[in-house]
């Protein structure tokens, strides 16, 4: 059972940075893919950036590119998520999802995703 335990969100005002970190239990290179998601009060979970640890390859939605940026660590278990020029738009609970099954990408559903960190928020105020 992969546990995932994310951290460094906070509050922050419009263009200000934050990077959000993920600490995996077992290794990261693993699994499948990795994603962050993230989900404003009264709106649907959505994809913000995904990755293929053993491979690199990363996918982001089109609201964060040019702006967020997703890798990893393997030799610490940790995958990031760097997020500049942010809007308060951003707001939300944002999650760490792991899979360790083949996928033909990773740009992926939060359902094709198996394993979730508990969230941490991240307030983006104008």
């Amino acid at each position: 059972q992969e546990q995932l335990v994310e951290s460094g969100g906070g509050s922050v005002q419009a263009g200000g940075s934050l990077r959000l970190s993920c600490a995996a239990s077992g290794y990261t290179y693993s699994m499948y893919c990795m994603g962050w998601f993230r989900q404003a009060p009264g709106k649907e979970r959505e994809g913000v950036a995904h990755i293929r640890p053993g491979r690199g390859t990363t996918y982001y939605a089109d609201s964060v590119k040019g702006r967020f940026t997703i890798s990893q660590d393997n030799t610490e278990n940790t995958l990031y998520l760097q997020m500049n020029s942010l809007k308060p738009e951003d707001t939300a609970m944002y999650y760490c999802a792991a899979r360790p099954q083949y996928a033909a990408g990773c740009l992926l559903p939060r359902n094709a995703y198996n394993y979730w960190g508990q969230g941490t928020q991240v307030t983006v105020s104008s």
